[in-house]
């Protein structure tokens, strides 16, 4: 018996629990707010356990996709899209002509990863709240050998700019993981405000003097990494030289102001321009 013939089919799974429909309503979430801002309107996306209507059954020429997850949740999510869907996705991205007979090229595939990882990024910062830290990390595969947890798939409404249909795989590691994970302490309810921080104290004077300054503009900068070079090194660059930095291609990069680190993120790409999105904010220097 083969391990296709294995796994159970979607319709033998059990219902979606509550905890990882809310992980799935994440990645809705996170999917719809990528594709939108690239769109330039909504672009809404649900989750669903049962297969859209025009989903076409699976093929070799789908692209397939793991998500495998770290920190407080242990396990992986496969992805796969029909290549129609996929074409449609990377064409978005592109900023090209929705055409749905088109040939599907490397650089779609290419737009198409970066796309999901991008999504990704936006599912990490958005499942921390609930999960605490938790590491997602895209690669490029087959259908997986594990048997799932929970199936489904992430659409698009009909009418959207954009086909979106994903079919999705929890492995039971991950399932477990979200079934097992207890919710993050909510904040604790405000304290009450100290004396000379009302409006009229001091606390107040200083936030109306800093809300003078909210309209000054600043340059930041964005740093990748470091080199220290001996002058003879810098006098024979040319063109076609290559500097190596110390910082891994994975590593974060760091956000500069005034030569002073602020925040550091991965970079993006919004609209063909450079971007960042912050991970981690510095923490404000200890007064002297």
């Amino acid at each position: 018996m083969t391990d296709e013939a294995m796994k159970p089919s979607p319709a033998s799974l059990p219902p979606l629990e509550e905890k990882a429909r809310a992980y799935l309503q994440v990645w809705a979430g996170s999917m719809a707010q990528v594709l939108g801002q690239i769109a330039g309107a909504p672009l809404p996306v649900e989750c669903a356990l049962e297969a859209p209507p025009t989903a076409a059954p699976g093929n070799d020429g789908d692209l397939q996709f793991i998500v495998v997850s770290g920190g407080s949740l242990q396990g992986e999510m496969s992805l796969r899209l029909p290549r129609t869907a996929a074409l449609a996705m990377a064409q978005l991205f592109l900023s090209e002509a929705q055409d749905a007979a088109a040939e599907f090229k490397p650089d779609h595939r290419e737009a198409l990863e970066e796309l999901l990882r991008q999504i990704a990024g936006y599912a990490t910062t958005a499942l921390k709240p609930a999960w605490g830290e938790v590491q997602l990390r895209l690669e490029s595969g087959t259908s997986p050998s594990w048997s799932p947890g929970a199936s489904g798939w992430l659409t698009s409404a009909g009418g959207s700019a954009c086909r979106v249909e994903v079919e999705w795989q929890l492995s039971s590691a991950l399932h477990a993981a979200l079934m097992a994970c207890s919710p993050v302490a909510a904040p604790a309810e405000p304290q009450a405000e100290p004396p000379g921080t009302g409006p009229g104290g001091s606390q107040g004077i200083h936030q109306q003097n800093l809300g003078l300054l909210m309209d000054v503009h600043l340059d930041v900068l964005l740093r990748f990494g470091e080199r220290r070079m001996v002058l003879r090194e810098i006098l024979e660059l040319g063109a076609g030289s290559v500097v190596e930095l110390d910082r891994k291609v994975e590593e974060p990069v760091d956000l500069l102001l005034d030569g002073r680190l602020v925040a550091r993120g991965e970079v993006v790409i919004v609209d063909g321009n450079y971007g960042l999105r912050v991970l981690e904010v510095a923490a404000p220097p200890a007064a002297g």
